[in-house]
């Protein structure tokens, strides 16, 4: 259907692009910046308008000029370039036609492969042509394959003169996957009325509401004394930290939760007696909830350094994004959109909360609505990921057919 589509995504996942929290640049890698000044000479020789690199913030931005001479609003359509923290050097995309249902061997020499048992979700792409790691590496799909769909349908409509569509922005910008990628984003230059991220899992997917989440670093000080003569000296910062995360609610974990329920995940715990760290993520989709979990975060705290008697934990709570929900729910349109869309080429949109984050949670609250759309990609993040090549088409077809109904349902207003 689109023939560039494959070989444009082969192309990009085999560029190394993790991006890096320990890294206070921006991006946080150079090779986040090597793709991206890819991206500007491909954008730009694909014949659209207004391409650039944008150094303060790491974006890729470019403008397709529209072809309506009725009055549309303009859409965004934005992906991120970095991918996960896991092995991304030297990756082998394979492909497997007409995939069977049986188990696929990725790598024979290491026996890794890719099983239907430890993954059910395999069954629902029998018949479809695969493209998996060699099992080595993530894929990449998140989120290159959102990067391949949206150049994939510019280029369909550059192709396509004739077809009927307002103007259209698109995005590329890095470090989503640390969670700092759109604290930058220029939403006034962008110049979009509204847009969409294309950065989630399976086809049909829709998401408008995220969490609302924070991080919560907590120090402890202990007194480090020979065991010896420890007796009622020696104050064990690591048991502390035991005692502060046996306090949590425990049934209000990750593995314990699901859909709307918020949750405490404990990230990290480093430390010997003397010194202990934690790192905490704090997540709820309710605004007076995640305010209550970060109080009592702060309760606890206080609690804990009464009964020690001494100002033995300190912590440092930091909002990181907000439920985007708030804002799209005031632009039904943008939602019913996208539902139309998918409905028009035979998909059903599958509208649930998003138990995480994406550039759409942040760059809503920056004054541009954005919600999240399929990529079709399965497993993120591992060496099992996979997605399927008519998965990446109807992703492609949707950024298409939102963009012609846009123009649609406003030349209809209109007449």
């Amino acid at each position: 259907m689109y023939p560039d589509l494959v070989q444009r995504f082969m192309t990009y996942v085999k560029k190394e692009t993790r991006s890096d929290p320990t890294s206070s640049t921006v991006p946080t890698t150079t090779s986040q910046t090597d793709f991206a000044k890819d991206l500007v000479v491909e954008l730009t020789n694909l014949g659209l308008r207004d391409v650039q690199l944008n150094v303060k913030n790491g974006f890729v931005t470019a403008t397709l000029p529209s072809t309506t001479s009725y009055k549309v609003p303009t859409i965004g359509f934005i992906a991120h370039i970095d991918t996960a923290d896991f092995n991304a050097v030297n990756i082998q995309p394979q492909i497997h036609p007409n995939y069977d249902g049986k188990e696929l061997v990725l790598h024979s020499d290491l026996d890794i492969k890719l099983k239907p048992t430890d993954f059910p979700n395999l069954k629902n792409y029998i018949g479809e042509t695969l493209i998996t790691t060699d099992g080595t590496t993530l894929l990449g799909a998140d989120d290159k394959a959102g990067i391949a769909e949206i150049v994939t349908a510019i280029d369909y409509f550059i192709q396509n003169p004739e077809i009927e569509h307002g103007m259209i922005k698109v995005a590329f910008g890095p470090d989503e996957e640390i969670g700092r990628g759109a604290d930058l984003f220029d939403v006034v230059n962008f110049g979009a009325d509204f847009a969409y991220t294309i950065d989630s899992g399976t086809v049909g997917r829709l998401e408008y509401e995220t969490f609302n989440a924070a991080e919560a670093k907590i120090v402890i000080k202990g007194k480090s004394v020979h065991p010896g003569v420890a007796k009622n000296t020696l104050i064990n910062a690591l048991k502390i930290a035991l005692e502060f995360d046996a306090a949590l609610p425990q049934n209000e974990v990750p593995e314990r939760t699901a859909g709307y329920e918020g949750f405490y995940l404990l990230n990290n715990l480093s430390g010997d007696v003397e010194d202990a760290q934690l790192t905490y993520i704090i997540r709820d989709h309710d605004q007076q909830k995640f305010s209550e979990r970060k109080q009592f975060f702060e309760n606890l705290v206080d609690r804990m350094n009464l009964d020690l008697g001494y100002e033995a934990i300190s912590l440092v709570l930091k909002d990181q994004y907000y439920n985007m929900g708030e804002i799209i729910q005031k632009k039904p349109e943008i939602i019913q959109l996208a539902i139309e869309a998918m409905k028009n080429i035979g998909i059903k949109a599958i509208v649930e909360p998003f138990r995480g984050g994406t550039d759409g949670s942040k760059i809503s609250y920056l004054g541009l609505p954005c919600p999240n759309l399929f990529t079709g990609g399965e497993n993120f993040h591992g060496r099992y990921e996979f997605i399927s090549v008519e998965s990446m088409e109807k992703a492609t077809a949707t950024i298409i057919e939102i963009s012609q109904l846009n123009v649609t349902k406003n030349k209809n207003s209109q007449l």
